[in-house]
């Protein structure tokens, strides 16, 4: 690592375990180094909002590469408590194909992808409309994946698919709340959402174990942001608390880390030939690259929703009225 990596992974960590007015001056600082300018400000939304899982969720949806590097917790690597332990417990992500996953999509996207993730992400937060978008590129994709999982004779994939990880029937919800009705006519596909519906028909018909890498990169990236995405979404779009967010909301999951730990040991249970696993990894950063595509349809402005939520977290630490700047 690198003087300048090495300094400002210490000013983020200085944040991190400080007092609010103390993260604030260290992000400030941070940000100085520009091409860790949209981390620092994801960073400073989450320290106001007291949400410590952002860190897990932009690193499963890979928007930031480098956020991996600057919080590493020692106990996402070991389970031993000293070392005088007798025996040192792996996680399931530190090893077999959960591991190839995770290193392999980090590894492959350049730093312009992840800014476009991040930018994409915020730019469907930044009115109802593009947020209603959003939504609706999501139910046409899930439809489908949710399809070829019931449909597929893999068992694989059958072993992966659990029931609270579902989403159709949330997202119906939310179309009812932007749309009123689920109409093609009223919400139609997109080119985009075409695209990637039509690689998830493709891949269940002709290599039905790739849809692991669907399951893998949708699914994980949803549970470990959900409450975080929902709740900067409710803050950016004014909305009422759980209205249009039902996509983000995992009731059936009382405890998301035991469940993904659970997802993750299952998945490197599951026996892949070498050549399947690395089909599985670059399925995966296709789907990445696929879902950039859905953001980058998307209109509005970034820096206004990050401004939205940046206003409405900070009132709500200094006690004022939640609502929004109009």
């Amino acid at each position: 690592m690198d003087t300048n990596s090495k300094r400002i992974q210490t000013q983020l960590n200085t944040a991190l375990h400080s007092s609010t007015l103390k993260r604030l001056i260290s992000i400030i600082t941070a940000i100085i180094n520009l091409d860790m300018l949209l981390l620092a400000i994801i960073v400073l939304g989450s320290i106001l909002a007291n949400n410590d899982s952002i860190i897990q969720a932009f690193n499963t949806n890979h928007a930031v590469v480098r956020i991996n590097k600057v919080f590493t917790h020692s106990n996402t690597i070991l389970r031993a408590t000293s070392l005088n332990d007798a025996e040192t417990v792996v996680p399931p992500r530190s090893t077999g194909l959960a591991l190839q996953l995770d290193d392999g999509t980090r590894k492959s996207h350049s730093m312009a992808e992840n800014t476009a993730f991040v930018t994409g992400f915020f730019k469907g937060m930044s009115n109802r409309s593009s947020f209603a978008s959003l939504v609706n590129s999501l139910y046409y994709v899930y439809s489908a994946m949710e399809e070829a999982f019931e449909n597929t004779e893999d068992e694989r994939v059958k072993a992966l698919d659990k029931p609270e990880l579902r989403r159709v029937s949330s997202l119906k919800l939310d179309m009812q709340f932007y749309y009123g009705d689920i109409n093609s006519k009223n919400a139609p596909p997109t080119a985009a959402t075409i695209a990637y519906v039509n690689r998830v028909k493709e891949v269940a018909r002709t290599q039905p174990y790739l849809l692991v890498a669907h399951q893998y990169t949708r699914y994980l990236g949803d549970l470990f942001g959900g409450q975080m995405m929902g709740g900067m979404a409710t803050r950016s779009l004014n909305l009422e608390q759980g209205q249009g967010i039902k996509f983000y909301e995992f009731d059936e999951i009382p405890d998301n880390k035991a469940f993904i730990e659970n997802w993750y040991r299952d998945l490197n249970a599951l026996d892949f030939t070498i050549e399947q696993k690395q089909a599985i990894i670059d399925e995966a950063n296709l789907v990445f690259t696929l879902n950039i595509g859905l953001f980058e349809e998307l209109d509005g402005s970034p820096l206004k929703a990050m401004f939205a939520i940046f206003i409405s977290t900070l009132k709500s630490k200094l006690g004022l009225s939640p609502a929004l700047v109009e």
